[in-house]
């Protein structure tokens, strides 16, 4: 028997970090690592000790013989990654974790957002004892697009908040959740009271198609819907026109493939997750019978994963729709393809795409039409949303890489719903540098650059998509953080920050005056307690509040001792 990673699997990487015999793959040292989907255990080298398993925090990891239907295509997924990456004695070997030395003191960091980079990136640094790390956030809820982002059907991938209870209940860090750093708190206040400060805030804002009628009622950017379903307050009163049979979603990431979900499963499926209750009311009075997603290049060069993919297909009572004609690559594309050395997840893309395009559509069914080659040229409709005109493309390839050009080919679609889903895109946080065109904080592997000396600003720091743009999955910002906190460590020996002029007690004084109304750990546990409650009662995993008035109100019961 051997065990095999699955669908759920969010690169955390803490399966590598206890696996005995090294035979999960790729590690962060290894050039795969940037671009995988998921991480792989080699059948041939597990001792089935089940170490892995006890340590995944989203439950990705099963025995082969324990395989469920749908998992069981992961089989051949795990074992084909090694043919193409054999284990040999050339691999890399673990790092193992530095000291600091005890004549240095007390290491006080501040971090800004309390999504995956942030938690992470907090958890690196408590593992020291002489580090003290204080979190903000403008939300009085941790975990970001955890909580706000992770499709409602896919809880076991938010059990990663389990983990993250690890750095922020810890004993060497305090929470000021319901704080606006800029507002509430400036970040010359942060340095005065820290030796380091980490911007780990995420990408909020979005990506625009800049095509006509894109203003439109109808016409939406998926973070908003996103947003919307999974209760964000900032999106809680939004509404989405549902009424027409079809949606279109632009863009065919993993986001875009979450949205086509919730757009046509079962919201009785649904309502057993953590959906907002206003999205499942809204979900269960849709017309919507049919989503297309659109890409502009082809099947193997779509941005969804394969787990994704493979996770579409088993939705029950929807069909996965692709013409035939669409899947016939170029011979650029068929070549790669062919090619050996390609990684197998390119391949495999484009047979499960295969596969879609040889299903006969069920009677009465709701669809998920999956098209390529095409691209947005109008939004169209009098005030609202009534049809989407899209131009066929053609791959060319230049200097070796595969464009999407423009043929002149178009077709109309009619369509209530219009969801741009083309990347979530940073904004720029008060008083640092900010590069507008990548939408990131300049910065040398997490040391914030100033543009016009180009040296790193002393003490301020970044981690996460703010840092490197909107890539990867969760576990990718595991990495991504431990890069950053290297360099606090580093600067910290040598002697490069500054050091605090006021301690944490002045912090927290200062924070209570400018925001009585802020929550800590102890206040955002009874919102989760009570949230959970609320879920059991109504048969649900957790019923989430909507509004910054109920989530204060149930933060205070940890004050009042009610629950």
């Amino acid at each position: 028997m051997a065990y095999v990673i699955t669908q759920a699997c969010c690169n955390d990487v803490s399966c590598v970090e206890v696996c005995p015999v090294n035979c999960i793959h790729p590690t962060p040292d290894e050039a795969p690592f940037a671009t995988t989907e998921m991480l792989y255990i080699d059948p041939d080298t597990c001792i089935d000790c089940g170490a892995c398993v006890d340590e995944c925090p989203v439950d990705a990891i099963a025995a082969d013989n324990e395989l469920t239907p749908a998992q069981e295509p992961y089989l051949e997924i795990n074992a084909e990654y090694y043919r193409r990456y054999p284990i040999g004695p050339d691999w890399p070997e673990l790092r193992t974790r530095r000291k600091l030395p005890a004549e240095l003191g007390t290491l006080r960091v501040a971090i800004v957002g309390s999504g995956p980079a942030a938690c992470y990136a907090a958890m690196d640094l408590v593992t020291h004892s002489a580090v003290q790390v204080d979190i903000f956030d403008r939300l009085p809820t941790p975990y970001g697009l955890v909580r706000a982002g992770v499709a409602p059907d896919h809880q076991s991938t938010k059990g990663v908040g389990d983990v993250f209870r690890s750095a922020i209940g810890h004993k060497n860090t305090q929470c000021y959740f319901n704080v606006e750093v800029g507002t509430h708190i400036t970040h010359e206040e942060l340095l005065a009271h820290h030796h380091a400060v980490i911007y780990a805030v995420g990408a909020a804002g979005d990506r625009t198609l800049n095509i006509p009628g894109e203003d439109l009622a109808g016409s939406h950017a998926a973070t908003e819907f996103v947003a919307w379903y999974n209760g964000h307050p900032d999106f809680a009163d939004r509404t989405f026109d549902l009424s027409a049979e079809r949606a279109v979603i632009i863009g065919n990431g993993n986001v875009a493939l979450d949205v086509a979900r919730a757009l046509v499963m079962d919201p009785e499926e649904l309502a057993r997750t953590d959906i907002a209750e206003h999205a499942l009311e809204a979900l269960r009075k849709s017309n919507i019978r049919e989503v297309v997603v659109v890409g502009r290049r082809g099947p193997a060069q779509a941005a969804y994963t394969n787990p994704e993919l493979l996770a579409l297909g088993s939705l029950a009572g929807v069909d996965v729709v692709v013409d035939p004609a669409e899947v016939q690559l170029d011979p650029v594309s068929r070549a790669l393809i062919d090619d050996p050395e390609v990684e197998p997840r390119l391949a495999l893309k484009v047979r499960q795409v295969e596969g879609f395009a040889q299903n006969t559509p069920g009677e009465g069914t709701k669809r998920i039409v999956l098209r390529f080659l095409a691209s947005p040229v109008e939004i169209s409709g009098d005030g609202v949303v009534e049809s989407i005109t899209l131009e066929r493309t053609e791959l060319v390839e230049t200097g070796g890489r595969l464009e999407a050009r423009p043929t002149g080919q178009t077709e109309t679609l009619e369509a209530g719903l219009v969801l741009r889903s083309i990347g979530y895109r940073g904004t720029a946080p008060a008083s640092l540098p900010f590069d507008e065109r990548r939408g990131v904080i300049p910065n040398d592997g997490g040391r914030v650059i100033d543009p016009e000396t180009g040296a790193p600003v002393p003490g301020v720091y970044t981690a996460g998509w703010i840092k490197r743009g909107p890539s990867g999955v969760i576990g990718t910002n595991k990495q991504c953080s431990a890069e950053t906190v290297e360099k606090i460590l580093d600067d910290f020996v040598a002697g490069r920050l500054p050091e605090p002029v006021a301690d944490r007690e002045k912090l927290a004084a200062l924070v209570a005056e400018r925001r009585p109304e802020h929550i800590d750990y102890r206040g955002w546990l009874q919102i989760d307690k009570q949230e959970k409650a609320r879920g059991s009662a109504a048969g649900r995993s957790r019923l989430k509040f909507v509004s910054i008035e109920d989530m204060l109100a149930a933060s205070r019961s940890a004050m009042d001792g009610s629950a």
